[in-house]
């Protein structure tokens, strides 16, 4: 608020209003109080400069630790107790100046003047920081809810690209005629194979509207979508999951590790002669590593290249943590941070 480009207007009215009032309210006379006009405005305007200025010089400070702060009223009192005090240094050597040096008045003399002005200096300064107050959290409910709109298209989007992902023709396709080639060889696979599909649409249904889910939730449908990519691909595909059971208590953004595999296998070779290696690994600083050989196709049918931008996206308005994305050294890692519920 205090760098705001009309602040000098602001000012400068509030002086004027102020000096008005003085005038009316006859308080110069009250208290005997001998000074020119223009020296009684200046020195209204110079007070509420100072005042001002004194906050827009420790707001850098003070914003910042607004910022990381959870207990921000504190802060902002801090804010206002240190506006404060370099309002009451600032005010008393123009008082002081303007009384002893320009009017010759002695130090007694000043001390009515001093006080006026140190009590008007210190209304001013409660008011700017009443209304820095206002304006920061009413900034803060904005920015809140227009997160809250935000995180509700992703969610709504995220929703759609996961029906589209795994309930599009393509994926029932390939899935039947891996089904129908099992029924022909083997009815105990083929059994198995249903079962395992059949999870994957369950989780779909009961946790596709989430914000989060437990990772133990998501492993359990992981591991059916794993072994129904494994019985299509063969010895062209090899995904290993290594998740210590005392980190499934921590939670992931729904789907987000079916993308990521999903995405590994649209965008590079599957095959026997170029297999394509899935690692999923849990690291000592509380996060989630999938990564994977780089093989890049050619050309990509049907990619939106929204999945991973989605999952980094709703990782940030979720938890406010960042998704770390790296291809180097022939690899692709993307690192998901394990939340946890407050």
């Amino acid at each position: 608020m205090f760098t705001h480009k009309f602040r000098y207007l602001f000012i400068l009215g509030l002086s004027l209003y102020t000096y008005i009032n003085t005038v009316l309210c006859e308080v110069y006379k009250y208290f005997n109080i001998d000074i020119e006009w223009y020296y009684a405005l200046g020195t209204i305007t110079l007070v509420t400069l100072c005042s001002w200025e004194s906050s827009r010089l420790l707001e850098p400070l003070f914003g910042k630790l607004l910022g990381t702060a959870k207990n921000k009223i504190k802060i902002l009192i801090l804010f206002f107790a240190a506006g404060a005090l370099l309002t009451t240094i600032f005010t008393s050597a123009i008082v002081l100046l303007v009384s002893m040096v320009l009017h010759k008045h002695s130090f007694t003399e000043a001390l009515m003047p001093l006080k006026l002005n140190l009590i008007y200096a210190w209304l001013a300064n409660l008011l700017f920081h009443l209304l820095n107050a206002v304006l920061f959290y009413f900034t803060e409910y904005k920015t809140k809810l227009l997160e809250a709109e935000e995180l509700k298209r992703m969610t709504a989007q995220a929703e759609l690209q996961l029906v589209k992902s795994q309930i599009n023709p393509h994926f029932l396709f390939n899935n039947l005629n891996v089904l129908s080639a099992l029924v022909m060889k083997n009815n105990s696979e083929a059994n198995r194979f249903i079962e395992e599909f059949s999870k994957v649409f369950r989780y779909i249904l009961n946790n596709h509207d989430k914000e989060l889910v437990d990772l133990k939730t998501e492993l359990n449908y992981i591991k059916p979508y794993i072994f129904l990519l494994q019985k299509r691909f063969a010895d062209g595909l090899h995904i290993e999951v290594n998740i210590p059971e005392d980190k499934e208590r921590f939670y992931i953004i729904p789907a987000s590790l079916q993308m990521l595999i999903e995405n590994a296998i649209k965008h590079n070779i599957v095959s026997k002669t170029r297999p394509l290696h899935i690692d999923v690994h849990v690291n000592g600083n509380n996060t989630i590593i999938v990564s994977n050989n780089l093989q890049p196709r050619e050309s990509v049918e049907g990619s939106t290249k929204i999945g991973l931008t989605n999952i980094i996206k709703r990782y940030l308005l979720v938890s406010g943590r960042e998704v770390e994305v790296l291809k180097n050294n022939g690899a692709f890692t993307v690192t998901l941070p394990l939340l946890t519920l407050n």
